[in-house]
């Protein structure tokens, strides 16, 4: 078996590399895809692209609007969507992502810190894990592809 993961949510660290790494040592049989992890560019592409705006609103729009292609098309090809919900900022965005998964009947894996988990009660209902740290995310991938535990 072979699984398509798109990894959604914050891009301040580096759990992303984190979970990659950990299935690549496993040899899992694994295509990850993600977001443009370049906060600048993921901003900026769509004023850089399409032309600059002179009110934020429509310079993020732009932005939100070129970028929702990238999102929509691994959301819909992913068979698996980790969604992680990091510390600093507040991930509207991570939300969507995993309410767009749901709705197309994506497996959803959510990674959060404990402290959240009232604020994301109805994402984590939604999802059929929860996780609290990358390793335990790599974890459940591995249990998903060969059935086996460690």
């Amino acid at each position: 078996m072979k699984l398509n993961v798109y990894l959604a949510g914050e891009i301040h660290t580096s759990w992303r590399e984190e979970i990659i790494a950990e299935c690549e040592a496993q040899k899992l049989d694994i295509t990850f895809t993600a977001p443009v992890t370049d906060h600048g560019a993921s901003d900026d592409c769509g004023v850089e692209i399409l032309g600059a705006e002179e009110d934020k609103f429509w310079h993020d729009s732009k932005g939100a609007n070129l970028n929702s292609i990238r999102t929509r098309k691994a959301i819909k090809d992913a068979d698996v969507v980790v969604v992680r919900f990091g510390e600093k900022y507040r991930q509207w965005n991570a939300a969507f992502d995993a309410g767009f998964a749901h709705a197309l009947g994506k497996s959803l894996i959510v990674l959060q810190m404990d402290e959240h988990q009232h604020a994301l009660k109805e994402v984590d209902a939604a999802a059929q894990a929860v996780c609290s740290t990358p390793s335990q995310v790599a974890k459940c991938l591995s249990y998903v592809l060969t059935g086996q535990l460690g």
